[in-house]
């Protein structure tokens, strides 16, 4: 197919703002900067479209998988795209294309038809499920063609129209994707709006949207939430995480390493769900950040279209500024930087994979989510001090437990307060599961069948049953 990224331009002009590519942090390309006043007819024509898209279940299935495969054949000009807006290595933006189009497929199953509810009562009673008319989707830009895939395929499959807002830091390859989506499904049915704020702050606010589903940072989300309150639209809020790895006292370092290691450090650390913290039994801690340190000095880290780059850069100035603050204030509260520990001498928002010692438990980089390449590991005399300082968070999406038993790990991630608990392996999800957190992390469930019903609202129709002559 022929490529069809936006058009690029030296600099940021009225009506359009610059991309930058963090592997620089120079700009490269623009998008347009579309105007809060802009919403209302994109909302209508989304609204007059959700009438012929939600009468026929049949065509959706047909033209979602017919979008995966147009998603499939782009691979080629959306990976390097994403990767230069976005940061992260190469093989990780086809990753990520696999994840989306993997997505598009899983949701292109029919809607569940009438389902019967027997209550003894002389009356036939079903539930019929019904869309819920025009969808906001906000993607912030760690992920955002996955991301933007989570939240539009299950809102089509469900016979919704969609307006998807990605963040000002990664339009570039959610244009081109919507593009490529688009060319299988009929006019506004998914809509692209790219800007920056108070465009976002209007679209979740906006009276016409009947379900908004974004994904951020804590303080943005209470103020999208705020503003769908004002319509009663429905909300689906994924907030970050603060995720804790505990290492339980038959652990083998050197063994789960590896693992353990990506799992914190994957796409630069911005994964919402990634190890944050790490608490190791004190008889195995020094040995444990040994481990993960050797696999700090030597990972490669480079630009994403490098070839042999593992670790990009940190995607934007703000979100580096930040990773920058919380390193140098957990060396202020007498941290130890093992390894790394500070921005790279290059262009670009490049930050050392940093191994932390010696960290006080109530240190930010400990308390909050640092989302860059920095991970503290924490020592723990036994396991109820580890599980209570896990827990002592205001965050919980996820946590993991790392041991040879089993049985004794599975018990300690029972005692976990977040919404998964993996065993020896973090942050692995399936398309079939529910994904969701509890206290800040979140409102609401996304994945699998959670995902499609929490795009659909139930409609009961009660009818006596055939009176006989």
């Amino acid at each position: 197919m022929p490529t069809r990224q936006p058009r690029r331009a030296p600099g940021t002009r009225d009506g359009r703002f610059a991309v930058l590519d963090p592997a620089t942090g120079e700009a490269f390309d623009e998008a347009p900067d579309q105007r809060p006043d802009e919403l209302d007819a994109v909302v209508a024509r989304a609204h007059k479209a959700w009438r012929g898209w939600r009468a026929d279940p049949v065509a959706r299935t047909s033209a979602l998988l017919a979008a995966a495969d147009a998603v499939d054949a782009a691979g080629a000009d959306l990976a390097p795209l994403l990767t230069r807006e976005q940061g992260k290595p190469l093989a990780e933006s086809y990753a990520e294309i696999a994840r989306t189009t993997a997505r598009l497929r899983y949701f292109a199953e029919p809607v569940p038809g009438p389902q019967p509810i027997t209550d003894g009562r002389p009356v036939r009673s079903e539930i019929r499920w019904r869309s819920l008319g025009p969808v906001a989707a906000i993607v912030p830009w760690n992920f955002p063609l996955q991301l933007a895939s989570a939240k539009f395929a299950p809102a089509l499959a469900a016979g919704n129209t969609v307006l998807l807002k990605p963040s000002p830091f990664t339009p570039l390859a959610t244009r081109l994707l919507v593009s490529v989506v688009s060319d299988a499904l009929p006019p506004d049915v998914l809509t692209i709006v790219t800007g920056r704020e108070p465009l976002g702050a209007h679209l979740a606010s906006h009276p016409g949207i009947r379900h908004v589903t974004f994904t951020g940072s804590v303080t943005t989300g209470r103020a999208v939430a705020r503003g769908a309150a004002a319509s009663l639209a429905r909300v689906t809020l994924e907030l970050g995480g603060n995720d804790a790895a505990i290492l339980l006292e038959d652990v083998d370092p050197e063994r789960i390493a590896d693992r353990l290691f990506w799992a914190a450090f994957r796409n630069c650390g911005q994964v919402c769900m990634a190890v944050k913290r790490v608490y190791a039994p004190v008889r195995l801690c020094s040995q444990v950040v040994e481990a993960l340190a050797q696999r700090a000095k030597t990972t490669v880290v480079g630009a994403g279209l490098e070839p042999g780059s593992q670790l990009g850069p940190v995607n934007n100035a703000p979100q580096l500024a930040r990773v920058e603050r919380c390193t140098a204030q957990a060396l202020a509260d007498g941290a130890r930087a093992v390894t790394g520990g500070r921005r790279l001498d290059r262009p670009g928002y490049f930050f050392a994979p940093t191994i932390l010692a010696d960290v006080p438990y109530d240190s930010p980089v400990v308390t909050e989510e640092q989302f860059g390449p920095v991970l503290p590991v924490l020592p723990y005399r036994n396991i109820d001090e580890a599980v209570e300082a896990a827990n002592d968070t205001g965050f919980g999406l996820g946590g993991s437990v790392w041991g040879t038993d089993l049985d004794r790990a599975e018990a300690v991630a029972d005692r976990l307060e977040c919404g998964t608990a993996w065993i020896n392996h973090h942050a692995e999800l399936s398309l079939a599961q529910p994904f969701a957190g509890i206290k800040e992390s979140g409102v609401g469930v996304a994945g699998g069948p959670w995902g499609l019903y929490g795009n659909l609202r139930p409609f009961v129709v009660h009818r006596p049953e055939e009176e006989r002559p």
